[in-house]
């Protein structure tokens, strides 16, 4: 069955992606971060494409994608990045997950949960180092370090790594780079000259690999990087390639009358007698609404504005006297390949990040996977 619109994901792209990114990491290996369904490309595949490109450790926000991933990957390294009290860390230890640690009672429980799953837990202890979000702060860093060494020594958990994150890498010069990059080395010393001994330190997200060598420790984490999309958009590319293409077929066609006021709130009203086009994609499948009468798509050979409001399900164009049929492919977003907008245009335009343009494409949207080699890979979805 066709469908009305469809994301093509370019499982090569990502692949290349993360070679790229491995080389400009300096000899530190690659966690490629595969959360929130891989950024929208989808989470199994893209998970198996980073591998391909050189990865050796995948990265997940929420256990349950853990879980889920690990069902696909049995073997290499997955760390969830954030815990909240109640949830199976038993299963988890059991699954070999690798679990996050930022306050004492999150040592204390997954070391429970370590006893329960009757295996010692993998754990990154995260630290504050500016951000002030997860992790714990300078105050409250000695009192994790200690409950940690209690619960090693005990063999409930092994601490593997010591970890932090960036707030303004994707703005090279902010002075809270430099803090944040000693505020890290200072916690891994109190860490290290407590006893600890972590596998791996890791701190550089996309941008901190492209722009922060000296963040880049024993590990990096590329997230929107390995989908092609540059974390620092002021500075380019870096070589990156777009993985994804959302394209929809166009579902109807209609000459309208000057004066006719198209969508919800007639907010786009037709100049002259003109063709609009109706594409079968909206808020619901994840075109922004607020990107009304402001993004544009590729339809007919050239650039059309959406015109009047995107609705759940649909949009309209305005194709003046340009000739399109019902069937005809529309392409909302792509790598720039045949003069199509980019996921970063679509976010310029409506003053957001590349992040949210491909994380939002909703799950009713099929993902069409274009194979790393000439044999098919099953999207399993």
């Amino acid at each position: 069955m066709t469908s009305p619109a469809q994301a093509s994901i370019d499982l090569r792209a990502i692949r290349d992606n993360i070679a790229l990114l491995r080389d400009r990491a300096g000899g530190a290996d690659v966690m490629a971060m595969v959360k929130a369904e891989a950024y929208g490309h989808g989470m199994e595949e893209a998970a198996l494409a980073a591998l391909a490109g050189g990865a050796t450790w995948l990265g997940v926000a929420k256990l349950a994608e853990g879980l889920r991933l690990r069902a696909s990957v049995p073997q290499v390294p997955i760390m969830v990045c954030l815990g909240v009290p109640g949830e199976p860390y038993d299963r988890a230890i059991g699954a070999d997950l690798d679990l996050t640690a930022g306050t004492v009672w999150l040592v204390d429980e997954i070391a429970a949960a370590a006893r329960t799953a009757g295996r010692t837990a993998r754990v990154h202890l995260k630290a504050d180092t500016g951000m002030s979000r997860g992790g714990a702060g300078p105050a409250d860093w000695p009192a994790v370090i200690a409950a940690a060494l209690a619960a090693q020594a005990d063999g409930l958990i092994r601490v593997v790594g010591l970890y932090s994150h960036l707030a303004c890498a994707d703005e090279p010069g902010d002075p809270s780079i430099p803090l944040q990059l000693g505020a890290f080395k200072e916690a891994v010393e109190l860490a290290e000259n407590a006893g600890l001994r972590p596998d791996v330190r890791h701190l550089a997200n996309s941008a901190a690999i492209l722009t922060l060598p000296e963040a880049r420790y024993d590990l990096v984490r590329p997230g929107i990087a390995a989908y092609g999309l540059s974390p620092v958009p002021r500075l380019g590319g870096f070589g990156l390639r777009p993985a994804m293409s959302l394209t929809a077929a166009v579902a109807a066609v209609k000459r309208a009358p000057a004066g006719s006021g198209v969508s919800y709130g007639h907010t786009y009203v037709t100049e002259r007698e003109t063709t609009l086009a109706l594409v079968p994609a909206g808020y619901g499948d994840g075109v922004p609404r607020h990107g009304s009468n402001l993004l544009e798509v590729l339809a007919g050979g050239a650039r059309r504005r959406i015109a009047g409001r995107v609705c759940m399900d649909q949009f309209v164009i305005d194709m003046a006297d340009d000739q399109i049929s019902p069937g005809d492919e529309v392409i909302l977003f792509g790598p720039g390949d045949h003069g199509e907008l980019t996921a970063q245009d679509w976010a310029d335009a409506i003053g957001t990040i590349s992040y949210e343009i491909v994380t939002r494409i909703g799950s009713r949207v099929p993902r069409r996977y274009e194979p790393l080699d000439p044999g098919p890979l099953d999207p399993g979805r």
